[in-house]
């Protein structure tokens, strides 16, 4: 046979009754088995018949014992332990009810549900607060009862490749052999926690993790022999899809959006890069093989799994800077953290301050406005990345967020006798790398959200272009009536000057 594939599908007709529906597919390499093949399928059909009844009244018999998984044996001294962080937690002032269900799921959780816990997947399971949770589970690994793991996910398969429970031993590149490719983990790092060995331990397995069931992120994946082409309809959700060949990089990419005409054709040769291309939901994807052996044609999503936690999210989480200081990337790695907004305050008149008070004087009152300062940034979900003299950069997922702060910020430092500060934020990609032992972003937004400073006084707060344009910027100023005036920022090595919007917090 070419191939063979069987599929069940179970339909539920009550509370103790289910039909199931069996298709088996086959493809010979010689029509003349076909009259065979029929023959065999009756036969499959009638051995169904025969075995399904006893199977039915075996698993009402032992129901119960079929599928429970007995809990595991904690030792003494593990449960002595899990009491113990538990107080700790709560003493924390953590929420109580999300420690007790982790609590719970670490003593007699299945060893596939401890081994790689999600964050955003426990958050909605339990009906609790994301970032709530993820506080509790920075903590908690601080404590002992988890580890944090940094994971490298092949970007085919999505299957876990490589784990490490420090950043700095992230690789720079990664490989899956069960995709037989190479692949470099800039964008390929998810975040998750599993319970600690000290509690229970659980070994560590490594699944074959490619089936299209399990996969759904994998649109097309064609094989075609040398010399052979092929045409598919495409009915793709918007969004941006990589177009890659089985075992290497992404070839190219496909942005799938409304916008563009009907009659689209998306042409890709074996031989030929694909670049970037645009194409409506429905579309026509044209294959050619004109390479001298076997390719694999693959369009998938280019965005992470929907529950996934990506680095971004928490090297712009204070709590994890605050408990994790030592963390740090390897000399060679460079990890994309995502879109993030970038907040930039610098104190106004400090040469004459310092003047003025006096060095000793002067460096109380920067010490000062940076407690201040950090403590905003936290309050409003995002993290320090670092100061530079008396200036402070932080990071924020949400640009909302990172906008309520500098209102904040300015409000909080309004007094005309004391220290004056301004604000400039931008939104864009950045990467974390490692700069004198600490994780510092590095990037176009971040370089564009520091010059953004020269056009701001005491006061003001300026907002790139990006920022403005994000969701819920706008409608959050129109809101406080903020009286914006346009700006523009002459940037070296730019052709054109970078738009912004200034006003004046009162």
């Amino acid at each position: 046979m070419k191939a063979l594939w069987t599929v069940h599908r179970q339909e539920p007709l009550g509370a103790d009754r289910t039909r199931l529906h069996v298709y088996f597919g086959a493809a010979y390499r010689w029509s003349l088995l076909t009259p065979v093949m029929r023959l065999n399928f009756g036969a499959i059909g009638r051995a169904y018949r025969r075995l399904l009844p006893s199977l039915a009244a075996a698993a009402r018999v032992a129901r119960e014992a079929a599928y429970a998984v007995p809990p595991p044996s904690l030792s003494l001294q593990a449960e002595e332990r899990l009491r113990a962080i538990g107080g700790q937690l709560r003493a924390a002032g953590l929420d109580g009810a999300a420690i007790d269900r982790l609590l719970e799921l670490v003593r007699g959780g299945d060893e596939l549900d401890v081994c790689r816990v999600l964050v955003r997947e426990r958050a909605r399971a339990w009906g609790v607060d994301e970032d709530a949770l993820l506080r509790l589970f920075l903590h908690a690994t601080r404590a002992g009862l988890l580890e944090l793991a940094w994971d490298v996910v092949c970007p085919h398969c999505r299957g876990v490749r490589d784990s490490e429970t420090r950043l700095g031993d992230v690789p720079a590149a990664g490989r899956c052999d069960v995709c037989a490719g190479d692949f470099g983990t800039a964008d390929a790092v998810e975040v998750s926690f599993r319970v600690h060995p000290s509690i229970r331990d659980v070994p560590r397995r490594l699944y074959c993790s490619a089936e299209p069931a399990t996969k759904p992120h994998i649109r097309v994946q064609r094989a075609l022999a040398p010399g052979q082409g092929d045409a598919i309809e495409l009915d793709l959700a918007p969004g941006r899809y990589r177009l890659r060949n089985l075992g290497g990089e992404a070839a190219g990419f496909l942005d799938v959006t409304p916008a563009v005409a009907a009659a689209t054709h998306v042409a890709w040769r074996a031989s030929a890069d694909p670049g970037e291309q645009a194409a409506p939901p429905h579309a026509a994807l044209d294959l050619v093989n004109d390479a001298s052996e076997e390719r694999t044609f693959i369009v998938e999503q280019a965005r992470p799994g929907e529950l996934a936690l990506r680095p971004g999210r928490l090297l712009s989480h204070q709590e994890f800077r605050d408990l994790f200081s030592e963390e740090f990337l390897g000399a060679d790695v460079q990890l994309a953290v995502g879109e993030q907004t970038l907040l930039f305050t610098d104190i106004v008149g400090s040469t004459a301050m310092y003047a003025q008070k006096g060095d000793p004087d002067a460096f109380v009152a920067v010490r000062h406005h940076f407690t201040e300062v950090f403590a905003i940034i936290a309050r409003h979900r995002g993290a320090v990345v670092k100061t530079i003299g008396d200036a402070a950069m932080g990071a924020f997922v949400d640009p909302v967020d990172a906008v309520r702060a500098a209102v904040d910020i300015q409000r909080a430092f309004a007094d005309p006798t004391g220290l004056r500060l301004r604000a400039s934020l931008n939104t864009g990609s950045c990467i974390a790398v490692r700069l004198n032992a600490n994780l510092d972003y590095f990037g176009h937004a971040v370089n564009l959200a520091a010059k953004l400073q020269g056009v701001v006084e005491a006061g003001q707060v300026v907002v790139s272009a990006s920022t403005f344009a994000a969701p819920g910027v706008a409608a959050f100023l129109a809101e406080r009536g903020a009286a914006l005036d346009e700006v523009e920022v002459a940037v070296k090595g730019l052709a054109a000057p970078v738009r912004a919007r200034r006003w004046t917090v009162t």
